[in-house]
């Protein structure tokens, strides 16, 4: 499997990873989706057991090895600079034209979660 990145999209996920090391972890998301799912990247810090590398430039991304069977083996990754998301396509569909990035990686900036919760 191969991804072809647009220079701009090249960029725009650099910056994502905010000179951390990270993959981005291409995921074929159905959680309450109804029928039909969505492509979405996840950053991540490490490969699963189960995920293999796609082909790219510079940027390491990933897959489950059985999330494959969505996506076919020669894919492209544009951004526009107008727009904050990124599509996904290939030679005969388009994955997504607002396809998003999540960093699920430890160093991640996340909301401080409440320790205790009381009634006044």
């Amino acid at each position: 499997m191969i991804i072809q990145v647009s220079p701009l999209a090249e960029s725009r996920l650099s910056a994502k990873l905010k000179d951390q090391p990270g993959y981005f972890k291409l995921f074929y998301d159905t959680d309450g989706c109804g029928c039909d799912g969505i492509a979405v990247l996840l950053i991540v810090n490490e490969p699963d057991s189960d995920d293999i590398p796609i082909e790219s430039s510079t940027l390491p991304f990933l897959i489950n090895k059985q999330q494959q069977i969505y996506f076919e083996p020669s894919l492209r990754l544009q951004s526009e600079n107008s727009f904050p998301c990124f599509r996904l396509c290939s030679d005969s569909m388009i994955y997504g034209s607002n396809v998003k990035v999540y960093d699920l990686r430890d160093t991640a900036e996340v909301a401080p979660q409440p320790t205790a919760w009381y009634v006044r």
